[in-house]
């Protein structure tokens, strides 16, 4: 399975949409600052995720979410009661 996931900084207001095949291992590595473009944001909570069966589809979802519409129904669906 690939997932397409979404996380909060703790600290800051910041939110994150990535995708990976190991959601423990890339959740660890985003609170650890090996990300480069979330390591200023750490630490985070996982806030949802998407489970998908191919890397393609996870690719083409977090795309989706990264663009306007996209992230304004993340915004209105996923991250709304925080």
């Amino acid at each position: 399975m690939y997932y397409v996931y979404f996380l909060k900084s703790k600290n800051h207001d910041f939110h994150y949409i990535g995708s990976t095949r190991h959601l423990n291992i890339r959740f660890m590595e985003h609170n650890n600052g090996k990300s480069q473009s979330t390591k200023h944001y750490a630490p985070f909570e996982l806030i949802s995720y998407i489970a998908v069966r191919t890397r393609h589809h996870a690719n083409e979802l977090e795309r989706y979410f990264k663009t306007g519409s996209g992230t304004a129904i993340a915004k209105k669906r996923i991250f709304n009661d925080l």
